[in-house]
């Protein structure tokens, strides 16, 4: 198999058509166009489904892509490794990671993370979805107690756990009196949540009065005085010490743990694992609180 019609093939299934892969590589669309074909008659294979306005692999071109596509990745970072006499990390590193981590933490991470590394060009995507970490083309993922893959591999580097606050304006109603609620997202449809006070278990009965896409909205909310909310103590930590916020109760229920995840079958990268190290760098401990002073919350 050409190796360079291969790279060739990648580059288009990757930017999703000729003319936008052979304006990112600065080649002409023909030469790409003849190197994929020359790839498809030597596999005898029909790689893509060419329409009028439209490029789509087709199923063994997909199998293709995703199983040679970190492969031709290695090879271009171990050339460059050599070249250089080291692996020092370089190229393109798209991560994605959860929107609350995203919009508290990952600016200021990411700019550290440049800094540092200014060989890597850093992408990050905010999303709270389960991606396809080899569909997508991550390099890396960073999940809230994300289930089980087998694809997958990758350890905890933070954890945070959940907190009933309220503004100290808002009394907490005694008995089975409902309290007004600040809840995350429109499905939410708990009537009650079970807290952990001094005395033991407790539970908190609420009647919702306002539903919010983003924790930070929600906190934002709370700290209003609207109601009170279900919250991570590393949001709201400061608030806490400032006397802004009054604590109910720590949820029940799973702590939160934040997951890094990569392929297992591929080889790790130097960006990778470099930006592996400078999270625990940041996150040494991987505590609530190291978060809540990292983010200034």
């Amino acid at each position: 198999m050409d190796l360079q019609a291969l790279a060739d093939f990648n580059l288009v299934a990757r930017h999703g058509g000729f003319a936008r892969a052979a304006r990112a590589a600065g080649r002409p669309k023909a030469t790409l166009s003849r190197r994929v074909a020359e790839l498809e008659a030597s596999l005898n294979l029909r790689l893509f489904e060419r329409g009028a306005r439209t490029l789509k692999l087709t199923e063994e071109g997909r199998a293709l892509f995703e199983r040679t596509g970190s492969l031709l990745t290695e090879l271009d970072e171990a050339a460059a490794a050599i070249a250089s006499g080291g692996e020092k990390p370089r190229g393109r590193l798209r991560i994605s990671a959860p929107l609350l981590f995203s919009q508290t933490a990952m600016g200021k991470l990411a700019a550290g993370f440049a800094l540092k590394h200014p060989e890597v060009r850093l992408e990050i995507t905010a999303e709270d979805r389960a991606v396809d970490i080899v569909e997508e083309g991550y390099d890396l993922v960073i999940r809230v107690n994300p289930n089980p893959d087998e694809g997958l591999v990758g350890r905890i580097f933070l954890r945070d756990r959940l907190m009933v606050v309220a503004s100290p304006g808002l009394a907490r109603p005694a008995g089975n009196v409902a309290v007004p609620a600040v809840v995350r997202g429109a499905g939410d449809r708990t009537a009650a949540w079970d807290v952990m006070v001094p005395t033991g278990r407790a539970r908190i009965a609420i009647e919702p009065v306002l539903r919010l896409s983003s924790l930070v909205m929600v906190r934002d909310a709370v700290r209003a005085g609207v109601g009170a909310g279900r919250l991570p103590v590393s949001l709201v930590s400061h608030d806490l010490a400032a006397g802004t916020l009054v604590h109910w109760g720590d949820a029940l229920g799973p702590d939160i743990a934040l997951w890094t995840l990569y392929p297992s079958r591929r080889l790790l990268s130097a960006r990778v694992s470099a930006f592996l190290d400078y999270l625990k760098e940041a996150f040494p401990l991987g505590t609530p609180d190291e978060l809540a002073a990292y983010i200034g919350a």
